[in-house]
């Protein structure tokens, strides 16, 4: 019995980088990467070869925790249960008392988790994150490299947190919501909507507030982005 990574993707180069063992192959229904290698180890074909492979463990290896939530629908629809699924915590992470850790989650390299958090199914978090005391992470969630979360932080089903980041103690971030790279979360954010800046605030909202001297066509750069 094997690990198979889903998704020939730079996370899957990452996870194997950090040292998962046990690789026998990756999926990925892009029928360009069939029989090519991602990170050294073949991919072997489409996400029906999950099905076709009970021996195997899985671990989904795609960025957006969207992406993974239709990827684990897809595949329970095909009758893969949440008992297929490996977990994987870098050996350079450090994981405190109480703390529980879902299914099919990944933390890499560097990951700090203090004490009594929650981390739920197929999370991702990056090199370098800390969540702290009584944080709770819904499943999907992705947390980029470097976002610290303060104590008792509640992030939503498939929130994405930016890369340096930080959450104040007790904020809660909604489900779909993202928080953009380097944002300081003193407040609730709400489901689906995107935040970002010091001290963070709603996307158009922190778009509206620039000064006059930024440059416009930048303005309208991230208007286009986030619409």
């Amino acid at each position: 019995m094997g690990i198979l990574l889903i998704g020939a993707s730079g996370l899957a180069r990452e996870v194997l980088g950090a040292g998962l063992e046990d690789v026998t192959g990756v999926l990925d229904d892009d029928p360009a990467a069939h029989l090519a290698h991602c990170g050294g180890v073949v991919v072997r074909g489409g996400l029906d070869e999950a099905v076709r492979r009970p021996q195997d463990q899985l671990l989904i290896c795609i960025g957006p925790g969207r992406a993974r939530r239709d990827v684990v629908r897809r595949l329970a629809d095909a009758g893969v249960g949440p008992e297929r699924f490996a977990t994987f915590v870098a050996p350079s992470a450090r994981i405190g008392r109480g703390v529980a850790i879902g299914r099919g989650s990944i933390l890499l390299d560097g990951v700090v988790v203090t004490a009594d958090a929650r981390v739920g199914a197929h999370v991702v978090v990056m090199p370098h994150g800390t969540i702290t005391h009584d944080d709770t992470l819904a499943d999907h969630v992705t947390l980029a490299a470097g976002v610290s979360l303060g104590g008792g932080v509640a992030v939503g089903e498939a929130a994405y947190i930016g890369m340096n980041a930080s959450v104040h103690p007790g904020v809660s971030i909604g489900h779909d919501a993202t928080v953009g790279m380097g944002a300081a979360v003193l407040r609730d954010v709400p489901d689906g909507e995107t935040w970002v800046g010091v001290p963070a605030r709603p996307l158009r909202s922190a778009v509206r507030a620039m000064p006059a001297r930024v440059d416009p066509t930048l303005s309208t750069s991230i208007r286009e982005v986030f619409a």
